[in-house]
């Protein structure tokens, strides 16, 4: 018990590393009021700056600045001076410049020149951008009596041929949020039913007309679906701490400006959190937190599906490393069973990115002739494993299949085996939305076939012997893909089929000391190096939104070169043969993998 819980301290302590690198470049943000980080403020008075600026209940933050935080970017105004990289301007429209009462508002599509400009006409392929607008070419319907056919029509081919500029130029990751239901603003509730019904279906016709024309066109976007989601919140506001969805928190009711709102002009205190609408259209502070948490939360989601394989890849290595190391030089012919107990830990990103263990059951039978021994093995593991950040869980199960051959001279050594193993997921994914929580389950069947040899020589013929050792072990692993519950909400998301194929060669020394024939210690270590690049990017696609195409995000890049040491002692236990140690890699960028485990066997 002492060795184990030395073991035990010693994987963990090795399993701390530091976190993954940070995920995009930058972002950019193209869009209107509902984005405007401050595009105005260099206009008003200096004595209200610090707390008027921004369409919400300032000071508070819009969700660009949020979802900045986030990623460790920034979501500074662009424009009167300032120089961030937040272009987005309120009453901005799609394609059309427009003026209004403190000077010239650029189009999202000039906001998006005005970019490119800047940068030599290359849109940064590491970048996050966003391209949210329409809203304000609605109200040139509703407002000023637009024709509603021609203005849609205009500003959806605008807002798409905006995507197809900013890909054509280099962009690879691109959120298009929908409009958000104007039928369920203060400002259409105030004008009775008809208005917002005559919103709800302006704003339905332009989400529709936008995505059908991105998908037909091939435009793999990221799609962020505010429509349902603020109509969620409206339907339930209790559960996101929401007390008022009807009036306004910043004074006077509906008419009130949020540009140039702050405490002094605050229904109460804690409207910001208690109100969804900080005037007529626009959402309070709390309202803005719960869309950059929506976004985050379909950002992170493929990244976290994605790391099922990786998860399956480190236990499959550990099962390979017990079955290469259960056998020895046979002492005489005939059968010999072995069962081996282990406990895998992983730890990726510091416990940000995924953390967990599990326990594995591992065991067979071998037949001995001469040098040479053969046999078949059976295991069953289960890993209980934690995403990041309050990302919720997911459990791993497998089952597995394999045979075994070795030859074991005075010096060299060399064993391979083959093995397949069926694969079984289920996930729990808590999505945060401000002061509430949700969460989607699902389930994903997969598979591991793998093959791996090993070998070595030592040298020495007394009690200590040592030399080098080699080992090469492939796995292709496959998941399918699935869809997670509660289809019809805007968080719930559906993946596509997973496939990794991972090949790691290491190459090492190991060393063993005979104090008698009873206990043996033993140490190796190794210089790994995964071959095989993990998927450049993760996918997934919205179920409340089930015409649009699947999404991409950049991939969960784990570290191809890391060391791994093991150790242990070969003794008895109970009269049988006995194997007990701990494997742990180390230098490992992302994470680590640590294993401790107990082998035992015996001839019958």
């Amino acid at each position: 018990m002492t060795f184990v819980r030395t073991a035990l301290a010693a994987a963990l302590a090795l399993a701390a590393t530091p976190a993954l690198a940070q995920t995009y470049s930058q972002t950019v943000f193209f869009g209107d009021s509902l984005t405007d980080a401050g595009y105005f403020r260099p206009l008003l008075p200096a004595s209200v700056r610090p707390v008027t600026g921004q369409f919400t209940t300032n000071p508070g933050l819009v969700w660009a600045q949020v979802l900045a935080d986030y990623y460790g970017t920034r979501a500074d105004p662009n424009g009167n001076g300032q120089t961030g990289t937040n272009y987005a301007a309120g009453g901005a429209r799609v394609g059309t410049n427009t003026t209004g009462a403190l000077g010239p508002i650029p189009s999202l599509a000039t906001q998006v020149n005005t970019y490119l400009t800047a940068n030599g006409g290359r849109a940064d392929g590491n970048a996050l951008y966003t391209v949210w607008g329409g809203a304000n070419d609605l109200f040139a319907i509703t407002n000023a009596g637009a024709n509603p056919t021609t203005t849609i029509a205009g500003a959806v081919g605008a807002q798409v041929g905006i995507v197809a500029t900013l890909q054509n130029a280099g962009a690879r990751y691109i959120l298009v949020p929908t409009v958000p239901d104007l039928g369920i603003t203060p400002a259409f509730r105030a004008q009775g039913a008809t208005a917002q019904a005559q919103g709800t279906a302006l704003t339905t016709s332009y989400n529709t007309a936008l995505f059908g024309a991105l998908a037909s066109g091939g435009y793999r976007v990221i799609p962020v679906d505010t429509f349902n989601l603020l109509r969620e919140v409206a339907a339930n506001p209790s559960a996101f701490g929401f007390t008022n969805i009807t009036g306004t928190a910043c004074q006077p009711q509906i008419t009130a400006n949020s540009l140039t709102c702050n405490p002094t002009s605050y229904v109460s205190p804690d409207a910001p959190y208690t109100y969804l609408f900080a005037d007529g259209v626009h959402p309070t502070t709390a309202a803005h937190e719960v869309v950059a948490d929506y976004v985050v939360s379909l950002l992170e989601a493929p990244r976290q599906i994605a790391m099922l394989p990786n998860s399956a890849a480190m236990t499959g290595r550990a099962r390979a490393e017990q079955v290469a190391a259960h056998a020895g030089k046979p002492v005489a012919d005939g059968m010999r069973w072995w069962a081996d107990v282990r406990g895998d830990f992983q730890r990726y990103g510091g416990g940000d990115v995924y953390d967990g263990v599990g326990p594995a059951l591992t065991g067979g039978v071998d037949w001995s002739r001469g040098n040479l021994v053969y046999g078949a093995f059976a295991g069953f593991g289960r890993s209980q494993l934690d995403w990041g950040r309050r990302g919720g869980s997911f459990d791993q199960d497998e089952v597995s299949l394999g045979g075994f051959v070795g030859w074991y001279g005075d010096a060299a050594w060399v064993n391979a085996q083959v093995s397949y193993s069926q694969l079984g997921f289920d996930t729990e994914r808590n999505v945060v939305l401000g002061r509430t929580e949700r969460t989607h389950t699902g389930s994903a069947d997969g598979s591991n076939l793998s093959v791996g040899v090993k070998g070595g020589w030592e040298f020495g013929d007394g009690a200590l012997r040592h030399g080098p050792v080699l080992a090469v072990l492939a796995q292709q692993i496959d998941i399918d893909g699935f869809a997670e519950s509660e289809p019809t909400l805007s968080t719930s998301l559906a993946y596509p089929d997973q496939t990794f194929d991972s090949l790691i060669g290491s190459a090492g020394w190991q060393v063993r000391y005979t104090i008698n024939e009873h206990l043996q210690p033993y140490a190796q270590v190794t210089i790994d190096r995964e071959f095989e690049d993990a998927p450049a990017e993760a996918f997934a696609q919205s179920q409340s939104m089930p015409g649009t195409l699947p999404y991409a995000v950049p991939g969960v890049a784990f570290d191809d070169k890391y060391a791994t040491v093991r150790f242990g002692a070969r003794t008895q236990l109970f009269g049988l043969d006995a194997n007990l140690g701990a494997s742990v890699t180390t230098n490992q960028g992302g994470g680590n993998h640590a294993t401790l485990f107990a082998t035992v066997g015996t001839g019958f």
